[in-house]
Order: C-alpha cells, then structure tokens, then sequence
C-alpha cells in the first residue's frame, strides 16, 4: 500500500521478520539508514538502541543494519527488522537516514519501502519534500493495541545523523579518531575486535565513519623467469565431473567468506543476514522423515545473542535448480527456524529479487528463498577488490586467488553464456518472419535477453567502479509479465531486441540493439550540442572527442527546426565538419552517435555466440567512443569592468 504523510498501516499479523529499504535515485551521494529503539518516552534506553554503520546491530538481535545496494532505480539501504525478537518495553522503532555530504534536497525523490521475508510488499512512502536537511526520518514501526503498524513521517534535521541521534536520546561523542597502523598485516579475519582491557572506553557513540587505510598488495619478485607461476590458493587442475566440480567451487566460495570478512558482508546483505562473524559448513545432512536432506553448504551469522542461519543449493556448469530440491530445504528451514535457503548458480533472472524456479508460496511464510548468480558473486569481490575498504594485504590476496578460480572455465561459474534452448527456434522464427509475440518460445528468451541485459550492467559497474543501470519503465520493473510481453512484441515486430544502459558520469545513455534479421548488434549513443557557437564549430567540439574513435562511426545530427537531422561517417567529418551541416541555419542540438558490429547467432559459448557478440560490442562502443566524451561545458560568465 502506498502511504502519504503521516498515514499508517497494520502489518500483517503473520509477519515475524520485515526489510525496510530507503532509496534515491542518485548514485553518487550515499545515504546510510538507522534505526533507533525508543521506549514510551519517545527516547532510547540507552546508546546500544541506536543501529547504524559503526553499531550495525542491537543487543537483542532485533534490528540490524545491511549497507547498502544498487537497484534499478538508483541505491537503496536496508534494515531488517525482528518483530518477535523486539523488546516489550521498545514501543517504536524510528527509520532515517543520513548523508555525511550533501542534503536530501538533492537527491529528488525517496523512498521508504516495507517488505515481508518473501520480499512481498507491505508499504511505501514516497517523497519529494526534502530540502537542506542532512538527516531524514521516514517513518516508524511501532505498536498499538498488541499489533505492529507503519507509519510515514517525512521529517528531517540540518544537524545530520548526530543531531537527530542526539534529540533521541543517544549520548554522541564525536572526537577526532586516531587510527595507527596495527604492528602486523596478519590478522584472523573472522575474530570479533575485541577491544584491550587497559583502553580507556569513551562515553557515547561515535557516529563520524571510521578512517581507513588501503593496504599494498601482495608482490611476487624472487622468480628468476617470466615463466615462474606462482602457487595457487585454489587449484583448477584435477576437476572431473560435474559434481565435483560444484563441490570444489562451493568450498572455495565459503572458505573465501570465512577469510575475508567484507566479502562475506556484502554476499549476506544481500540475503538479508545481519552484519557479524561468519561461518560456514559443507553439505551437512538432516534427517527427512526415512530420507537425508543435504544442502551444499549452511550458512552462519551470529552476532551476540542473534544467529542467522541459510541453507544454501549451488550449481555449477549447466546444472540447473530443481523445484522438490528448493522445497525439500524449505521445508528442513521451517522446521528448524532457519531464516532463508539461497539458491546460486549461473542462472541471472530478469529482474532483481526474482527467481529462477518458482516454489510453492505457502513454503515461503516462515522462511525466506532468495537467488543468487556467480556473476553476482563475481562482481562484489570485483567492487571489492577496486573500491573497497579492504585493509588487509592477505585478504585482498585471498579475494583475488578467488576471483581467478571463477574467472576460468573448470571452475563451472561461468558468465553468463546461454541463451536457452528455444533460442534457435526463435531465432530461426524471426528470420522466415514467422514469430508471433505470443509465441512462448519468445516470451522465454524475452526473459533471457533481460537477463543479458543486467548481466551487461554487471560487467560494466565490476569494471568501471561505478553502478551502472539497466533502465526499464517503471512497470516492467514491477511486471515480469508485462515486460516479457513487450520485448517479445518488439522482437516479433522489427526482430529486434533492445536494452538502455545508463552509467555514472557519462554524457549519454548507452543503448544496445540486436538486430536478428540482419545479424547486426548497434550501439549508440546521445549527448547534446553545445548551446553556443556555429553549427560547424559544434560538429568540431565532438570530432574533437573522438579521436581514437572507429572512422565509420554514424554521426547523426539533429537541428532545432523539426525533420532536420543529417547523418556522416566520422572519417567524413574529420576531414570536412561541414558536411554535417549541409547548409542548415537553424542549430544543432544534439549528436546520436551509433557503430554497428557484427552479430554471433549462436545459442551458447564464448566464440561465435550471440552473447559473446553483444558483449564484445558493448565493451567496445563505450571505450571508444563513450568513455572518452565529454557534456558540454561553456565558459564561465566574465566579470564586467566597471570605470
């Protein structure tokens, strides 16, 4: 339900356990969430009450801080919420945010959104009324007559995340930090900080984020030929089947998480674990009835009193995920009051939350089912790995040897590589003109050319460092059906598929078009002409910008005056900017820039497939063509003299 300002809702009273995510669309400003616990008074009980980024978790368990993500719609931060686990005295449960620069004026409009352990939605608050304020609170949990219910607020402070802690009751100390370098590199990744018995402990909470230091990597000089290897950390050789092969990559994963902690974070967050000491155990058994239950691997969150448990079904290769398998662990989690079972393998769904094998949704009200893919995977120890944190020389190492194990094909997580076994029979239906949009062949590879379509976002934001967008219209994003249907329509009509890539910092977005009927993938490009000077000068400003780019790159332009666009090849333009022109008066106001590559028709594989093609010809189009533009700039005003 979609709730106004101070608007409330009753939850659900099955509902044990809620997400609340805050989002905003602007990627380049973080917005950390918190909670505060407060009694009748309105007030915490004490500063262990206050839940955020340096104090991640309440004593109780109850409440818990999960970082943050990228969405389709921008970043979100996510809280989880314990409804049994709250204590009686806690009477609300008060939901902000913060930004440690900047205000919420900035970041258009934001939202608070409540959803269930099977990520069904319960409600969400939307607004636009913020301005100079640095911390937002955008709503509440709370009791009333024994029942929970939401509330939206949409209040904020100028004095940031200390200020409103402060007005609730938290003792804030906010002194200067002095972090020293530890005297060894070696520590035990998994051990809880433990603080020395002879430091003095400081009074309040410290709500300034902590500083970091970037650790130096760890070299290899002592080898006497470029031909030397050295060891590795996890070994590609001696794979055999495919069973063995799942279990060698699930023990890597897991032994990766138990050692390098910031990986294990990120992975949990996005299962909706609390943040805490990790621990993992492969293939434990449980008794089914006659029959053993055995997943590959459970997972362990603890964090004081609280324990948050997972059960989790890998594949590898082409293994794919069975429905009775899913709901045989389902069924082992309710029993024994475990929070969620993850499904992993190569499989990317079309959507984020979505999953690749439906279950029955009966299963799914005690216990969470959530999916992750090895590109998922892949890509945190890659962000990780560029634009962490991380302050450990031996677990960037560790990150690393792990990361090359994916990266090669023994390991079976592989990219994403197949389009489906209906993709010939589509393909094919698109060339003799016989595809229907009804057609459920092509409502299926519909589904997976989304999927591409994130995968690609994927391989950008590991790569680039920044988060990197799949655009979809607001009702595709919310319906897999509907979605599927129009690119289906699309592909039946024209035989073409298309997906729109926005990324940080770039003058345009990054479009995709593959061409089925004639075996051409197109990328382009638009950004906008300079709003001063000639219409040759301008043409100039852009041939300027692409000196490393392809000589038979389309540069379409399209004047002010509507029907006027005139198109060259780049070669053309370097040698005559006038051509573009072609005598118009009227200005131009933008350029669309566009390459055509050729098209693999392949279902599957690295070499001559589809997908190897659209990647290839992403990759390409953005370094050299869009990666070195620039939007225009004009001069800054000039000061007037005055005698």
């Amino acid at each position: 339900m979609l709730l106004s300002k101070g608007q409330n809702i009753a939850l659900p009273v099955d509902v044990e356990r809620i997400d609340v995510l805050i989002g905003w669309p602007e990627r380049d400003i973080e917005v950390d969430a918190s909670a505060l616990l407060l009694g009748q008074d309105k007030r915490v009980r004490d500063d262990a009450d206050f839940v955020f980024y340096n104090q991640p978790e309440s004593p109780d368990g109850a409440v818990s801080f999960l970082g943050s993500s990228v969405t389709e719609e921008g970043r979100q931060a996510r809280l989880s919420i314990n409804l049994l686990a709250v204590p009686v005295e806690v009477h609300s449960v008060v939901l902000a945010g913060s930004v440690s620069s900047g205000t919420f004026g900035a970041l258009g409009k934001l939202s608070l959104h409540i959803v269930d352990a099977a990520g069904g939605s319960l409600a969400e608050y939307l607004t636009a009324d913020a301005d100079t304020e640095s911390a937002f609170v955008f709503g509440e949990v709370y009791r009333r007559d024994g029942a929970w219910k939401v509330r939206a607020v949409g209040q904020g402070w100028d004095s940031g995340l200390s200020g409103l802690a402060t007005d609730f009751g938290v003792t804030v100390e906010d002194e200067p930090e002095v972090v020293e370098a530890p005297a060894s590199e070696a520590v035990t990744p998994v051990a809880e900080a433990v603080p020395s018995p002879a430091a003095p402990v400081k009074a309040g909470v410290r709500t300034a984020k902590r500083p970091v230091r970037k650790p130096k990597p760890i070299t290899f000089t002592q080898a006497e030929s470029d031909s030397w290897q050295p060891a590795r950390l996890f070994s590609v050789f001696g794979i055999g089947a495919g069973e063995e092969q799942e279990r060698r990559t699930t023990s890597a994963l897991i032994s990766t998480m138990q050692a390098v902690r910031p990986f294990a974070r990120a992975i949990c967050a996005r299962l909706g674990a609390p943040v805490g000491a990790f621990e993992g155990y492969i293939e434990v058994q449980y008794e089914a009835g006659e029959a053993k239950v055995i997943p590959d691997a459970v997972l362990k969150v603890s964090r004081g009193a609280r324990q948050w448990t997972g059960l989790l079904e890998c594949k590898t290769g082409a293994g794919r995920l069975k429905k009775e398998q899913l709901e045989s662990y389902l069924d082992v989690a309710r029993r024994r009051k475990y929070d969620v079972v993850v499904s992993l393998s190569n499989d990317i769904p079309a959507g984020p939350g979505e999953l690749p094998v439906q279950v029955d949704r009966r299963k799914l009200t005690k216990v969470a089912l959530r999916h992750l893919s090895w590109a998922e995977v892949a890509h945190e120890a890659r962000m990780l790995l560029a634009h962490s944190d991380l302050d450990d020389p031996l677990q960037v190492w560790v990150l690393a040897e792990f990361l090359r194990y994916l990266d090669h094909p023994r390991s079976g997580a592989a990219e994403f590589v197949d389009m489906g076994r209906h993709w010939v029979t589509v393909r094919d239906s698109v060339t003799a003109g016989t595809l229907r949009a009804g057609d459920q062949k092509a409502l299926a590879v519909a589904d997976t050319w989304v999927a591409l379509s994130r995968h690609l976002a994927l391989r950008l934001t590991a790569e680039l460092g920044v988060e990197v967008k799949h655009v979809l219209a607001r009702k595709h994003r919310a319906d897999p059906a509907s979605r599927a249907a129009a690119v289906a329509e699309r592909l039946a009509a024209d035989g073409s598929f298309e997906a729109v890539l926005r990324i940080p910092e770039t003058a345009g977005d990054l479009t995709v078009v593959a061409d089925i009927r004639t075996n051409k993938v197109r990328c382009r490009t638009t950004v906008a002409a300079p709003d001063e000077g000639t219409a040759t000068r301008r043409v100039t400003w852009l041939t300027k910008q692409l000196a490393d780019a392809p000589a038979q790159l389309r540069v379409e332009a399209v004047f002010a005056e509507r029907g006027g666009e005139t198109c060259e090849t780049l070669e053309t333009l370097r040698a005559e900017p006038k051509a573009l022109v072609d005598g118009r008066a009227a200005e131009i106001v933008s350029f669309t820039l566009e390459q055509s590559f050729p098209m693999g028709s392949k279902r599957s594989g690295t070499a001559a497939s589809f997908i190897a093609s659209v990647t290839a010809a992403t990759d390409s189009f953005y370094g050299t063509v869009m990666q070195p533009l620039r939007e225009w700039v004009g001069a800054a005003p000039r000061q007037v003299e005055v005698e």
